[in-house]
């Protein structure tokens, strides 16, 4: 059977813009892994009468709604009443749940105040959800023809019980064996990936083949279902090794998080370390690999050499690089990656320069002029990037350290560098 999901967040901060429904990524993500659709994103505020009207409009349409937020303990948090009001259901104390809220403040060494309780208030006959990482509980029920599955706000907590409590109550929902691979891409814009697999992908069933975009790469899903793990790896393997052919040097990896993290595990592998030297990038790249864990076995350290001055004192670039082709430039690039490698002893170094905007620099470099530069024990190599002016400031500094990281993927893959081939 194909399900139809519905995600429904509720709460007016999420409407006036004060957070990021950071929620509905999480849960959207997490679902298609499982190879469920969702059609329909809501967000409703703190109103019981709105909120009603969105679970019954999800109700008509859906066979399994998710809500998040809404399950707290001030008078605002309304979510568990208006499903359950919805569904004809009573709400019940439950005892194992309030002792599990007693011991989360005891925990922390907080008073617990009486109104934390109505956290312990759920639908009769429901499946709780403990929720190990805050005070209010889940809960799933299947009433008229709908699974209903309700989860805490804060991302921090969303996030673990989606996959730690939901997840296993939503694989139950499913006969047989859901499996799937991400198949990471670097270097080929979604449009021109999905022309040449539009057919393939419209053609198939079991597997399926979904296609994702994110800020300067590609992704490619395939999911399978079978009866057993071992059976829907069979169906998942000639379609990724066939992927892996046809996108050739532009898939660095498969179920990997990122670029970074290839380029990381492939220096780790080789013993070798890693400097940056960023100007354009303010600090990104490092930022990016340091947010691995375990990075400091390979990373040696990073310069933010934001003004000329720097460059010339710290990174040793020419002044006369400096002034005759201007810090935007392919040779003040490789220079501050040897530079960075000098500097900081490593084995590797990368370098970002350019125009990140809003405006174009004073040699009459437009917006999105970005050069990124490579330094290895063999040689250097330089990567002019022309990344169009309309991408936002943030947008060019992500790209642009996304193609560093790609001269070291390749690097240390034994790849030619000097090409996107």
């Amino acid at each position: 059977m194909s399900h139809k999901v519905e995600i429904l967040s509720v709460g007016t901060e999420l409407l006036l813009g004060n957070i990021v429904n950071l929620d509905a990524q999480i849960l959207s993500q997490g679902l298609s892994e499982l190879g469920l659709n969702v059609f329909w994103h809501t967000v409703v505020g703190d109103n019981p009468q709105r909120a009603r009207e969105a679970v019954d409009i999800a109700k008509r349409r859906a066979d399994i709604i998710i809500t998040t937020g809404g399950l707290g303990p001030t008078c605002d948090d309304l979510t568990k009443n208006v499903l359950a009001g919805a569904f004809g259901k009573k709400l019940i104390f439950h005892e194992e749940c309030a002792q599990g809220i007693r011991a989360y403040f005891q925990r922390i060494g907080r008073e617990m105040t009486d109104n934390n309780l109505q956290q312990a208030m759920l639908p009769e006959g429901c499946t709780v959800l403990d929720n190990d990482w805050g005070t209010a509980p889940g809960c799933a029920f299947f009433a008229e023809g709908v699974h209903v599955i309700m989860l805490p706000g804060p991302p921090s907590e969303c996030r673990p019980m989606f996959q730690y409590r939901a997840r296993p109550y939503l694989l139950s929902l499913s006969e047989g064996v859901i499996a799937s691979h991400t198949i990471k891409l670097f270097g080929i814009g979604e449009s021109t990936m999905e022309a040449q697999l539009r057919e393939q992908m419209n053609a198939m069933t079991n597997p399926t083949l979904a296609p994702y975009a994110k800020e300067g790469e590609c992704e490619l899903r395939v999911t399978a279902k079978a009866p057993t793990d071992q059976e829907a790896q069979a169906l998942l393997q000639p379609t990724v090794e066939q992927i892996k052919q046809l996108f050739g040097r532009k898939v660095y990896g498969v179920d990997v998080p990122s670029l970074e993290y290839v380029v990381l595990e492939g220096l780790k592998a080789r013993g070798l370390t890693i400097g940056v030297a960023e100007s354009c990038t303010g600090g990104l790249m490092a930022k990016r690999l340091t947010d691995i864990p375990g990075a400091s076995q390979a990373f040696k350290g990073g310069i933010v050499s934001y003004t000329n001055e720097i460059k010339a004192n710290v990174l040793g670039v020419p002044r006369e690089l400096l002034d005759q082709h201007g810090a935007v430039s392919a040779p003040v690039a490789l220079a501050m990656a040897q530079g960075a490698r000098q500097a900081l002893g490593c084995d590797l170094a990368l370098s970002s320069t350019g125009v990140a905007g809003p405006d174009r620099d004073d040699r009459g470099n437009e917006v999105g002029t970005m050069f990124v530069a490579i330094a290895t024990p063999e040689d250097s190599f330089v990567r002019p990037l022309h990344l169009g002016s309309r991408p936002v400031r943030e947008r060019l500094r992500i790209q642009t350290a996304s193609h560093a990281f790609d001269l070291a993927r390749r690097y240390l893959a034994g790849l030619p560098y000097g090409k996107q081939t």
